[in-house]
């Protein structure tokens, strides 16, 4: 099953990228964190780095994962992602976190 999913990029970013706030990535099979994250660098490789780090594979500090109205930051990359994202009807949004005291 092939799916486009909409992901939401924090604007720095999107100045990177060179693109707008909103992307399209497809993908083949279940909708996961991963899968929608190797989409997203794949087609936007200036990024490979920015989100995740190259090695580990982690999401890096001070950036967070949405799907509809929920934090998945901390679930696990690769539970499947809701419905309404792998239908593209939520976008999965990637936030820049604030931290302050």
């Amino acid at each position: 099953m092939t799916a486009t999913v909409r992901v939401e990029l924090p604007a720095h970013l999107c100045r990177l990228a060179s693109t707008s706030r909103e992307v399209h990535v497809l993908l083949d099979g279940t909708v996961t964190q991963r899968a929608v994250l190797d989409a997203l660098e794949l087609a936007y490789p200036m990024l490979e780095g920015t989100i995740r780090d190259h090695t580990s594979k982690l999401r890096r500090p001070f950036l967070r994962f949405f799907a509809c109205e929920k934090d998945v930051s901390h679930l696990s990359p690769d539970e499947p992602l809701p419905v309404k994202v792998s239908e593209g009807k939520e976008p999965f949004l990637i936030i820049g976190a604030i931290a302050g005291g």
